[in-house]
């Protein structure tokens, strides 16, 4: 295994579906309240990260959101199981066509790097008949910190491919400027695509590797991930 691709999963393989709502509705019969809605952005961020950011907000204690998080979680992915059949996600343009060019290469590793608990992952990318595509991951549900998620890919991705694995044979490839920074905090390459809610000119702006509009032009995104 010559290099492996950590994929982030909203804004960059997938759009849309019921998760926010799903997540909102479950902070309300965990905690009481959905928190600071209004302030608070979802993107690019760890699902106990958005629920900590939305609680604190209104004066809940560090621990009494880390207790609640189970029953939080719990709610959350039984009605986003729920609700992805009449709502599923978005397939964003080029994915299927590049994670099936990705499949031809033996020496790459093709993986998740999410903000999202690890059924929340599968859940989405089930309904979008892309959740085998991945050998491994790295989730919210590992570490809060978005930053600690490189190394704990790196760690299962030595046990399953290569154990001469380093951070510079990783690519993150993701549609926030946190992608970006993680992938710079745990000294692996990057790629931006701007198919979230940041621009081309935002991303540019990180210092990522490469920058893209979209996943779309297969030889060339294929091009920078396999160099």
């Amino acid at each position: 295994m010559r290099r492996f691709i950590l994929f982030d999963i909203d804004g960059t393989l997938v759009w849309g579906g019921p998760a926010k709502g799903a997540f909102c509705e479950a902070m309300v019969e965990t905690y009481g309240t959905v928190g600071d809605i209004e302030n608070v952005s979802f993107g690019g961020k760890t699902d106990p990260q958005i629920a900590r950011e939305l609680l604190e907000g209104h004066g809940f204690a560090r621990d009494q959101i880390r207790t609640g998080l189970p029953a939080l979680f719990e709610g959350y992915t039984s009605r986003l199981e729920a609700r992805l059949g009449d709502d599923p996600v978005t397939v964003l343009p080029g994915v299927h066509a590049l994670l099936d060019a990705l499949a031809e290469v033996d020496d790459i590793g093709v993986a998740l790097l999410t903000g999202n608990i690890v059924r929340g992952a599968q859940l989405k990318l089930d309904s979008a008949d892309l959740w085998e595509r991945f050998t491994l991951g790295s989730y919210g549900s590992d570490h809060e910190e978005r930053d600690e998620l490189p190394a704990i890919a790196l760690e299962r991705a030595r046990a399953t491919w290569r154990e001469s694995l380093t951070p510079r044979d990783a690519i993150v490839v993701g549609d926030t400027p946190s992608d970006v920074s993680c992938g710079q905090a745990g000294g692996t390459r990057t790629l931006a695509v701007a198919t979230g809610n940041y621009s081309f000119e935002e991303l540019s702006r990180t210092g990522a590797d490469h920058v893209i509009g979209d996943l779309s032009d297969t030889d060339e995104v294929l091009s920078l991930l396999t160099q």
